[in-house]
C-alpha cells in the first residue's frame, strides 16, 4: 500500500493515468504544457479480470497472472516517472473481490507506483470530469453512462457540475459471465439478461425520469464499440440507436455464440464480451426511452489525469469534500482549527527526524482534524468510533478508499486507548505506514492540548522526537496550573506506552 511519505513532491511535468477495469486495463501519459494536457501515449490491454473472480469472491491465479503481467509492461513504460506522478486505480471486480491485498501488494511492485481502490460514487464522478473536459463546449444538461466490465456508472450534469451520479452492478463481463457461461447465446438467455438489467435499473428509474437533458453520452468501449457497430452496418450513422442494439442482439441470437459473429466495426478483443455490454446499454434505452447515444473519447483515465494535475495547482477536490462533510455534521470549525494548528505546528517540530512530508502529512493531520467530531452529531458516548465510521464509508469526492481508511484510523485513535485490535490489524495489512502511525500521536497530542476548546496560541509548547521516544515542554508557569491537562498527560503516556512510545514531560508533573 502506498505511504504518505511517497506523495506529493515536486510538481512533475508529466502525469499517467491507469484503470485497473474488470475488462481492461486502460493508460495514459500526458505533459502539462501551458496550462493544458498533451497526451503523449496511450496503451490498453483486454485482461479480463472480471473472468478471473471464483463462486467464492476471489481472483484465481490465472487472472492475477495477468494482471501483474501486463502492470510490469505498463511499469516499463512509467519507470521514468517520478513517485506521486501516476495514479492508479482498480474499480468493480477489485472492489468486489475478497483475496486481494497480498496480489495488490504484488501489482504495486510490477507497476512501482501505489494503487488505489476507488468507490463506484467516485468512479462516476472521475468518469463525468474526462467526459466533461472532452466536451468542454457542450451547453446543456447531459446524460452520461459508461458501461464497464463489472459495473455501470450513470451521471447526470452540466458542463463540470454534477447532478446525480450512481453505480449499478452490471457490466458486460458480469452479464456475459451470469447468462452466457459457456459462450452459447439463445433468446431466453437475452431476455433473461435483460430482464436482470431492467430490475437493476429500476430502484433509480423514478429520480432519473425526474432529471431532463439534452445530450446522451457513452464513455466506455463497449459504447464506442456499440457507435462503431451502428455505424459499418447503416444502422445509425450519428450515433447509436434502440434499433441497431435490437438488430446487433438479433444477429448474436442467430449466430448462437458470443464468438466468431464478425459483426462489420467490431474488432476481435471486444468481441467476447461486446453482447453483455450491449444488453445492458438496451436495457438503459429502453428504460430511459433514449432516442440516440453518441461517444465520448474522454473517460475513468482522463478523469484521473485531471483530478491528478488539479492536486498540484490548488484544485484538490478532497479539500472540499472535508469541509463538506464537516458542515453537514455541524463540526465547531473553530475547534478544528485550534487541534489542526496545533497539529501542524508539533508535526514541523519533529518532521525531519520523523521523516514526514510535510504537505502531504500537513494535509492529513488538518483533514482529520476537521473530521474528529462528525461523530458528536449522532452521540457524544463513542462519538470517535461515530466518526471513525462516517469517514470510512461516506461518499467524499476525491477520496480513494485507503485514503479514507486512513482518514478513519486517525479519527478512530484520536482519544483513550488505542484501538489495539484494529492498530494490529491495520498494521499487519500494512494499510497504515509508520508515518500514519505518527501522525496519530501528534494528532492526540493536538486533542488533549485544546480538550478545554480554549486557544493557546500565546502558548510556548515544543516537542521534540527520537524515533518513539518524545519530550514534551510546556511553559512552566501556564503548565503548573492546569491540572486537568496534567493528568490527561500522565494518562496519555501511559496509551503511548501501550504501543511503544515514550513520553515525557518537561514541566512538573501532577504530583508536585
Amino acid at each position: 500500500m502506498f505511504t504518505i511519505s511517497e506523495l506529493f513532491r515536486k510538481t512533475p511535468n508529466e502525469f499517467a493515468a491507469i484503470d485497473l477495469g474488470s475488462n481492461s486495463f486502460h493508460m495514459v501519459v500526458a505533459r502539462q504544457e501551458d496550462g493544458e494536457l498533451r497526451i503523449l501515449d496511450r496503451l490498453k490491454e483486454s485482461v479480463r479480470l472480471g473472468f478471473g473472480l471464483t463462486p467464492e469472491g476471489d481472483l484465481d491465479d490465472a487472472a492475477k497472472e495477468r494482471a501483474l503481467a501486463c502492470l510490469r509492461r505498463f511499469g516499463e513504460r512509467l519507470s521514468h516517472l517520478p513517485s506521486g506522478s501516476v495514479r492508479c486505480v482498480g474499480t468493480k471486480t477489485l472492489r468486489s473481490a475478497n483475496n486481494t491485498e497480498a496480489f495488490l501488494s504484488a501489482a504495486e511492485d510490477a507497476l512501482g507506483h501505489p494503487i488505489e481502490i476507488i468507490s463506484g460514487a467516485e468512479e462516476a464522478r472521475l468518469i463525468y470530469d474526462g467526459v466533461a473536459h472532452s466536451l468542454a463546449g457542450q451547453a446543456g444538461n447531459r446524460l452520461v453512462v459508461d458501461i464497464g466490465g463489472g459495473s455501470t456508472e450513470i451521471i447526470i450534469g452540466k458542463q463540470f457540475s454534477i447532478d446525480f451520479k450512481d453505480s449499478l452492478g452490471m457490466g458486460c463481463v458480469a452479464i456475459t459471465r451470469q447468462f452466457f457461461p459457456d459462450g452459447k447465446v439463445t433468446g431466453k438467455a437475452i431476455q433473461a439478461a435483460l430482464m436482470s438489467c431492467w430490475q437493476e435499473i429500476e430502484p433509480i428509474l423514478r429520480t432519473l425520469k425526474r432529471f431532463q437533458w439534452e445530450h446522451e453520452v457513452g464513455a466506455s468501449g463497449t459504447i464506442k464499440a456499440a457507435f462503431k457497430v451502428c455505424q459499418a452496418n447503416g444502422w445509425g450513422t450519428h450515433g447509436i440507436t434502440l434499433e441497431g442494439l435490437e438488430k446487433i442482439c438479433t444477429h448474436y441470437e442467430a449466430h448462437g455464440n458470443v464468438e466468431g459473429l464478425s459483426l462489420p466495426g467490431l474488432s476481435a478483443d471486444r468481441e467476447p464480451v461486446f453482447l453483455g455490454g450491449v444488453i445492458v446499454l438496451r436495457a438503459l434505452f429502453e428504460s430511459l426511452q433514449l432516442k440516440s447515444m453518441e461517444a465520448s473519447q474522454g473517460a475513468l483515465r482522463e478523469g484521473l489525469l485531471y483530478d491528478l494535475v488539479g492536486r498540484y495547482g490548488n484544485q484538490d477536490i478532497r479539500e472540499t469534500s472535508v469541509r463538506q462533510l464537516a458542515q453537514r455534521f455541524h463540526v465547531d470549525t473553530e475547534q478544528a482549527e485550534r487541534v489542526a494548528n496545533t497539529a501542524l505546528e508539533l508535526m514541523q517540530q519533529v518532521q525531519q527526524e520523523w521523516d514526514l512530508n510535510p504537505e502531504e502529512a500537513g494535509r492529513y493531520l488538518r483533514w482529520s482534524a476537521y473530521l474528529l467530531e462528525v461523530g458528536l452529531d449522532i452521540a457524544h458516548a463513542n462519538f470517535h468510533k461515530h466518526s471513525a465510521y462516517i469517514c470510512e464509508h461516506s461518499d467524499m469526492a476525491g477520496f480513494s478508499q485507503q485514503e479514507q481508511q486512513i482518514l478513519a484510523f486517525l479519527v478512530l485513535s484520536q482519544r483513550k486507548k488505542f484501538p489495539a485490535k484494529t492498530y494490529k490489524e491495520q498494521k499487519d495489512k500494512e494499510t497504515v505506514d509508520k508515518a500514519i502511525q505518527r501522525l496519530s500521536v501528534l494528532l492526540r497530542l493536538a486533542v488533549i492540548l485544546h480538550r478545554a476548546r480554549a486557544d493557546h496560541s500565546d502558548i510556548r509548547i515544543t516537542l521534540s522526537a527520537q524515533k518513539k521516544k518524545l519530550a514534551l515542554h510546556l511553559a512552566p508557569p501556564w503548565f503548573a496550573e492546569q491540572p486537568l491537562l496534567q493528568a490527561d498527560l500522565a494518562s496519555e503516556a501511559q496509551h503511548l506506552a501501550a504501543i511503544g512510545y515514550e513520553l515525557s514531560l518537561d514541566a512538573p508533573s501532577p504530583s508536585t
